[in-house]
């Protein structure tokens, strides 16, 4: 094989790979984040040169996780700052080299729950949750996660360095919780997963609506979860993510420019994804009684199924909004919910909803309220009153997109 061909290969395989190497270095080095890392690059690098010469192994990732390993060892026992904490660590590790020479496919995919559920342990808050896991789980650079989160560099890589001292300092296991701790972990890891798979979805603000790679990157991260621990709200966000991203196609036009559901061309839409995610629905309801995420997986099911707008069955998703709000009495389900009231009954019957959240504090500069309220008085023949909350709204947005939405709205009304 040529050098070049090596070089693609290795390259391919850091793309592929390194998330599980990393995740299983991490725990064969005792939980040591930064020497995993280092241990990571080592391995890389030797590939680069030892590969040329002898040839790719038979089992890449094997190689790759074993030299690291070996790596890790020389790094210390080289350390100007070595000390007997650090003799002993190395002696651990050699003496592992005995007992675990190899490690299995199905080992490591364990390793990167295992990461997962320490990168979001309860104890981390949930921006350290969530950049540690982009980091470490799922391979992102620092520098691409700061841009995502509009965090500068320097204040996104002390958050995670902080990360893992706690980790580190607090001791945090390294490990799948026991089945009675379950879903009480779920509840930190759930949360983290959606955040990123929503900031990719639709970004907080930025000149982009989507950035596919977060997105992306949040299904692979729920499709892993479910595969190794198929618990309900497991199968229903992953249900959630799918059905959402599989309109992916039809959100935004050429130019980039948002296009409302009840605007997009549906044949854009992935249908393959949208029967997977159909599927996981019905899956998850037959699991118990529903959680929050397999509830909204529900609603964009109805959504995905009907072939038009017109035949969106406007009082299946009202009903269902109403036991999301029961558990989950949030001000955003209420205003989803007055948004599916007005479809289902007429635009008065959702301003009237709508009106009732006006001063709840969550929601005065949340600019998909006003939009909304903005939106009914349009449907009402208000234009006046439509003009102002549009105008509200069009000062609250932080995403461009969203921003050239509301203006041509104004634009339309003012003319």
């Amino acid at each position: 094989m040529s050098s070049r061909s090596v070089e693609e290969r290795i390259a391919t395989l850091y793309r592929n790979e390194s998330s599980r190497v990393r995740a299983t270095l991490i725990r064969l080095l005792q939980g040591d984040f930064d020497l995993a890392e280092d241990a990571l690059q080592d391995a890389f690098t030797a590939a680069l040169s030892q590969w040329q010469r002898e040839g790719i192994p038979e089992n890449p990732r094997a190689w790759l996780i074993s030299t690291g390993r070996f790596k890790a060892i020389d790094r210390i026992r080289k350390s100007t700052r070595l000390n007997q904490c650090l003799m002993a660590l190395a002696q651990s590790l050699e003496a592992q080299t005995q007992t675990q020479p190899l490690v299995d496919d199905e080992t490591i995919e364990d390793d990167r729950l295992r990461l997962m559920f320490t990168c979001c342990h309860p104890s981390l808050a949930i921006e350290a949750r969530v950049a540690l896991t982009l980091r470490e789980v799922c391979g992102l650079t620092t520098e691409a996660i700061a841009a995502a989160f509009l965090v500068p560099v320097p204040t996104l890589a002390q958050r995670i360095v902080r990360a893992k001292n706690k980790i580190r300092d607090a001791g945090l296991p390294y490990e799948v919780p026991e089945p009675d701790m379950l879903p009480a972990r779920l509840e930190a890891v759930l949360p983290v997963i959606y955040l990123v798979f929503n900031e990719g979805y639709s970004a907080s603000s930025g000149s982009m609506l989507t950035r596919q790679d977060m997105s992306a990157e949040a299904i692979r991260l729920g499709r892993l979860l479910h595969h190794l621990l198929p618990h309900a709200e497991v199968t229903g966000l992953l249900a959630l993510m799918l059905l959402h991203d599989a309109r992916h196609g039809g959100r935004t036009g050429a130019n980039g420019d948002l296009i409302p559901l009840e605007e997009q061309d549906r044949s854009l839409w992935n249908r393959a994804q949208i029967r997977e995610g159909c599927d996981l629905v019905v899956q998850a309801m037959q699991a118990g009684p529903p959680g929050a995420y397999t509830l909204q997986a529900a609603i964009a099911a109805v959504h995905a199924e009907a072939s038009t707008a017109e035949e969106t069955d406007w009082a299946e998703i009202t009903g269902l909004y109403d036991v999301l709000l029961r558990i989950n009495p949030s001000p955003v389900v209420a205003l989803n919910r007055a948004a599916a009231l007005a479809m289902r009954d007429g635009p008065e019957a959702g301003l009237v909803a709508i009106d009732k959240l006006m001063n709840h504090k969550e929601l005065q500069r949340y600019h998909l309220l006003h939009a909304a309220r903005a939106d009914l008085f349009r449907r009402l023949g208000r234009p006046g009153d439509a003009i102002r909350c549009y105008q509200q709204a069009l000062e609250l947005a932080q995403q461009e997109p969203e921003k050239r939405f509301l203006q041509q709205r104004l634009a339309s009304l003012q003319k």
